[in-house]
């Protein structure tokens, strides 16, 4: 191999990505944004990427009836850390709040019955939920799939038709609440529905974390080979 972007490459037909590391959020970032599915309607057990190795692992069953209503998962080379908390808390008037140490959350809109996780697709954010998860910020993107014949021509969230929106936002308030209704579980709140604007702050701002915690993925790597060069 003549240099490390040899290397690079081979690597590149060699093996699959991480989804979280290895995969870009999209070269037009954040006006559209690549989203690594987890889980789909049709599902009902919680998957969940696991982090170290970047596999699809059951996180556990659903625990009560509530079916997540579009394609979801997360934006890749995303982390929810201290610029998210603080752009919550400006935003929200709240305290005390952090960031919750996962990848940026989204939610994909289309008029398909897409009936399977584990994808990655290309979507356009449309707005988002700020939602507050036990003290942790827990931004929920809303995008739509690019180029989906009855949603992809829709840029903000205002042209979502509202009951969409109402059966999502019901869906983040409720999957985990107990209907019983002993008080076990952890506050979860959305203090405000946003619009594409903010939508794209929340993305860049998750980047941003990201690079802070991890660094450019692909700079590490090639610096790391051309020391085997």
């Amino acid at each position: 191999m003549s240099n490390t972007k040899d290397l690079i490459k081979l690597f590149e037909q060699k093996f699959v990505a991480h989804p979280w590391h290895g995969v870009t959020v999209g070269e037009n970032m954040p006006n559209e944004v690549k989203a690594y599915i987890e889980i789909n309607p049709n599902d009902q057990i919680k998957y969940e990427i696991d982090k170290p190795s970047g596999h699809i692992m059951i996180d556990r069953p659903q625990k009560y009836s509530n079916i997540v209503p579009a394609l979801y998962g997360f934006v890749p080379q995303t982390y929810c850390d201290q610029k998210v908390a603080d752009y919550c808390m400006s935003k929200s008037g709240l305290t005390g709040i952090v960031g919750d140490a996962d990848p940026l959350d989204i939610i994909v809109l289309s008029e398909r019955n897409i009936d399977r996780g584990n994808i990655l697709v290309d979507c356009i954010p449309v707005g988002g939920f700020r939602m507050i998860d036990g003290g942790e910020a827990d931004d929920k993107i809303i995008a739509v799939l690019k180029d989906d014949q009855a949603y992809g021509h829709i840029r903000n969230i205002e042209d979502v038709p509202s009951k969409v929106i109402d059966r999502v936002k019901h869906f983040f308030l409720t999957y985990k609440e107990n209907p019983n209704g002993d008080g076990s579980d952890k506050k979860v709140e959305i203090t405000h529905t946003y619009g594409r604007e903010e939508a794209l702050e929340v993305i860049k701002l998750s980047n941003e974390d990201y690079l802070d915690i991890y660094g450019d993925v692909n700079e590490k790597f090639e610096a790391a080979l051309s020391q085997l060069v």
